[in-house]
C-alpha cells in the first residue's frame, strides 16, 4: 500500500502529538487503559514485528504507520510532501534517538531494537534523497546536520561492534541477532551519507568534518569484511565507492550478461566449460565417445563445470568492480598532491602506474556500455586516468 496526499498529511500530524498529553487529561486511567487495550489487540493482527505493544502511544503508532508504508514506489509529490509537511524532521529526530542508544549493549534486545529502528529510518531518507537535490540540502542544513553527525556516530557504533557481534565468528543466537541488525544498520548508514555527499561539495565538506570519520571509512573497507557473511562483503565495499543505485545496476547488468549470454555446450562433443579473463568457454577434449551412458555422466559433468565457471566469473566480477573503484580512489587521492603520487608509486610494482590505468579505462568501458554517456563518475575516472598517465 502506498500513501497518499491526505494519509501523508494526517500521520505528520499525529506524529505532532507524541508529546501531547491531553487525552490524559480528558480520560480516567480505567478509560486510558480500556482504550490502549483495544488498539493493543489490533495492532497484533497486522503483524508488524517493530510495534512496541506496551508503548503504545499516537506518535508510535503514527511513526510506525510512515515507515511502514513508504516505499521506493512513491513519487516526487512524496519526496516534496515529506519535507514540506515537516515529516524529515521526525524521521531524523528519531534517527538520533536511536543512534544514542546505540551504547546500551548490556540489554540486547533494546540494542536489536535501535538498530532496527535506526535502519528503517534511513532507509526511508534514502530513498527520498535518491537524485533529490532539494532533499540533500534540507537534510544537510536541518540542525545543524543532525543526520550527517548522527549518522557518523551510528557508523563508529557499527564499525566497532560489529567484530564483537560477527555472525561468521559466533552461532549464538542472541549475536547473531544483533550482528545482523549491525550489518543492516551499517548499509542503510551508507547508502545516506552517499547520497548526501555524492556530488554535492557542501555534503562532503560536512560529512569529512565528522570526527574519525575517514579511519572509520577505511576499516569499513580494509577491516570490516572480514567479519562479514562471504555474499554480504561485497556489497559493504562497493557502497564506500560509489551511490548504491549505480552499484546495484553494474552488479546486475554483470550478472544478467554472465546468465542470459553464457554458451551452450554442443551436445555431440566432449569438453568442459573453463573460466578465462573472466569470459566463459566451452572447450572440446580430443576424446569424444557415443557411448549414452558416459554421455550422461559427461552432461553431469557439464552442468557442474558450467556452474563452478559461473560462480568463479561472479567472484572475478566483484574483485574487478571494488579494485577498479580502489584504483579511483587512489588516483582521487594523487590529484594535486606529489606526496601521495611517491606514496603511491613505491607501492606500486615497478613503480608503474599502468597497472591503475589499465583496470580503469576497462571499468570505463564498461560503463559506457551499461551508463549513460558522460555522467559525473565516467567523467571523475577519465580524468584520474589522464592525469595517472601524465605522473
Amino acid at each position: 500500500m502506498d500513501l497518499d496526499r491526505a494519509s501523508l498529511d494526517l500521520m505528520i500530524r499525529l506524529l505532532e502529538l507524541e508529546q501531547d498529553n491531553t487525552a490524559d487529561d480528558q480520560l480516567t486511567a480505567r478509560e486510558m487503559g480500556k482504550v490502549k487495550e483495544k488498539i493493543r489487540k489490533l495492532c497484533e493482527t497486522v503483524h508488524n514485528k517493530h510495534l512496541d505493544l506496551e508503548n503504545i502511544t499516537t506518535g508510535h503508532l503514527a511513526m510506525e504507520t510512515l515507515l511502514s508504508l513508504t516505499s521506493k514506489r512513491a513519487g516526487d509529490w512524496f519526496k516534496e510532501e515529506l519535507r514540506m509537511l515537516g515529516g524529515l524532521d521526525h524521521i531524523v529526530d528519531k534517527v538520533k534517538e536511536c543512534v544514542e542508544n546505540l551504547g546500551e549493549e548490556d540489554d540486547k534486545e533494546k540494542l536489536v531494537a535501535s538498530l532496527w529502528g535506526a535502519e528503517r529510518c534511513l532507509r526511508v531518507l534514502e530513498s527520498v534523497t535518491v537524485h533529490n537535490p532539494e532533499n540533500q540540502g534540507y537534510l544537510i542544513a536541518y540542525k545543524e546536520s543532525q543526520l550527517i553527525v548522527s549518522s557518523a556516530k551510528g557508523l563508529r557504533c557499527c564499525e566497532a561492534m560489529i567484530q564483537r557481534y560477527s555472525r561468521e565468528a559466533s552461532h549464538t543466537s542472541s549475536c547473531c541477532n544483533v550482528g545482523k541488525a549491525v550489518e543492516d544498520c551499517m548499509r542503510s548508514i551508507i547508502g545516506v551519507l552517499l547520497n548526501l555527499t555524492h556530488d554535492n561539495e557542501w555534503g562532503s565538506t560536512k560529512t569529512g568534518e565528522q570526527e574519525n570519520l575517514i579511519v572509520t571509512a577505511l576499516n569499513c573497507v580494509l577491516r570490516v569484511p572480514q567479519y562479514l557473511p562471504q555474499e554480504q562483503r561485497f556489497d559493504i565495499r562497493v557502497l564506500l565507492f560509489l551511490q548504491r543505485e549505480r552499484a546495484a545496476v553494474l552488479a546486475e547488468a554483470e550478472t544478467d550478461e554472465f546468465i542470459s549470454d553464457g554458451p551452450k555446450p554442443q551436445p555431440d562433443q566432449g569438453g568442459e566449460w573453463q573460466e578465462t579473463s573472466g569470459e566463459i568457454q566451452w572447450v572440446a577434449s580430443e576424446n569424444s565417445t557415443n557411448d549414452n551412458e558416459k554421455e550422461k555422466k559427461e552432461e553431469d559433468e557439464e552442468e557442474l563445470d558450467l556452474n563452478k565457471a559461473l560462480q568463479h566469473a561472479g567472484k572475478h566480477m566483484e574483485d574487478s568492480i571494488v579494485a577498479s573503484y580502489t584504483a579511483l580512489l587512489l588516483g582521487c587521492l594523487c590529484q594535486e598532491s606529489p606526496i601521495n603520487v611517491t606514496a603511491v608509486r613505491d607501492i606500486l610494482p615497478r613503480g608503474d602506474f599502468s597497472i591503475m590505468t589499465e583496470m580503469l579505462k576497462k571499468f570505463l568501458n564498461f560503463m559506457n556500455l551499461t551508463c549513460a554517456v558522460g555522467t559525473t563518475g565516467q567523467k571523475s575516472i577519465s580524468r584520474v586516468i589522464d592525469y595517472l598517465e601524465h605522473c
